[in-house]
């Protein structure tokens, strides 16, 4: 199969409300396979929504979204979990989720890609949150750039500002990445005032990442609502200033660069869509292979440690290795099958 459609979401969150945050997800899924995608892809963090208080704020007055935060973020094989894998296999299609992950203690930027059975392909971690990110977010690893081999073709997933890393996109480049699922936050945040958090700069490196990767690029963006603006900014103009209603600008982009989804307005939610061939991966290539034939190795090279990190490490003295204290994350249950409890 080397022809088919792809859908991107460009919508609000359902702001610290995972429940219903999860049944929109649904419905997007079912709305973007009734539209014959076979692939559809969501926001940076778009469960339970982008915690843009953490750019607004004080952390003295940041701290009353914490509790609410921290409960609405979704654990590998929780009934949420069992839900969006529900919808894939119930709508044969693939998803691409971007959403805040909770494990003990943590929080992580994940992207959970499901196939078109409900199986999770990869689940997958931001490998530096940005900024004041960090205060919310802990770290991925060298296991979190991957790109996979799926029914649709070869798969990969980076969020929001790790498109302006060079080295970690030259990692996806080197495994023959053919569609990539590029999640975003919304871009209006500090308009005016923040050219690099803007539509024009983070538009542009999705469409730089599909003309250096030779690859095909799924942008998906989210908006800010009247409702989220309402519950983040109190009514303050100052904060409503920095925190403006839109920001959805999601795009899909072409090897080449063309820019091939239908469009949206920025304050518009629904879906993105487009058809693409993955035959046009090889006219593009023919041009400009950075991680092949317009490589040049003996000059620069990158060196990868793709081995997962665990924070501690269980030895013995005579057998070595023995265990990881820290279990690997659970695969979602298959579809029909009881979840883990909540």
């Amino acid at each position: 199969m080397s022809q088919f459609k792809v859908a991107a979401v460009q919508a609000a969150p359902s702001f610290l409300d995972v429940e219903a945050g999860v049944a929109r997800a649904v419905a997007f899924i079912e709305q973007a396979a009734q539209k014959g995608a076979r692939l559809v892809v969501f926001p940076e963090t778009w469960l339970p929504g982008y915690p843009n208080h953490i750019w607004l704020g004080p952390v003295a007055w940041q701290m009353q979204f914490v509790g609410r935060y921290f409960e609405n973020s979704i654990e590998a094989g929780s009934a949420h979990d069992q839900a969006i894998a529900q919808a894939a296999a119930d709508n044969n299609i693939q998803v691409s989720l971007g959403l805040s992950e909770r494990a003990g203690g943590s929080l992580y930027i994940a992207q959970w890609h499901y196939d078109a059975t409900g199986a999770v392909i990869k689940r997958r971690r931001k490998l530096k949150p940005t900024h004041v990110e960090r205060t919310v977010f802990g770290e991925g690893d060298g296991s979190d750039l991957v790109v996979n081999d799926t029914a649709l073709g070869r798969i990969g997933q980076l969020s929001c500002w790790e498109h302006l890393q060079p080295l970690s996109k030259y990692a996806m480049y080197a495994q023959d990445e053919q569609i990539h699922c590029a999640a975003w936050p919304n871009l209006k945040l500090y308009e005016g005032g923040a050219y690099a958090l803007g539509h024009q700069v983070n538009t542009a490196a999705s469409m730089i990442y599909a003309v250096e990767g030779g690859c095909f690029v799924i942008a998906a963006c989210a908006l800010v609502s009247k409702e989220q603006q309402d519950i983040l900014c109190e009514g303050d103009p100052q904060k409503e200033t920095l925190c403006p209603v839109g920001g959805g600008y999601t795009r899909i982009y072409a090897p080449d660069g063309q820019s091939i989804g239908s469009d949206l307005p920025d304050t518009e939610e629904g879906l993105v869509m487009a058809d693409i061939d993955l035959s046009m991966i090889a006219y593009a290539k023919a041009a400009a292979d950075p991680a092949g034939h317009y490589a040049r190795p003996d000059v620069t090279r990158l060196m990868l440690n793709s081995a997962p990190q665990r924070p501690v490490m269980a030895f013995d003295d005579t057998a070595g290795l023995v265990a990881e204290p820290t279990p690997a994350e659970p695969e979602a249950p298959a579809p029909n099958e009881p979840a883990a409890a909540e």
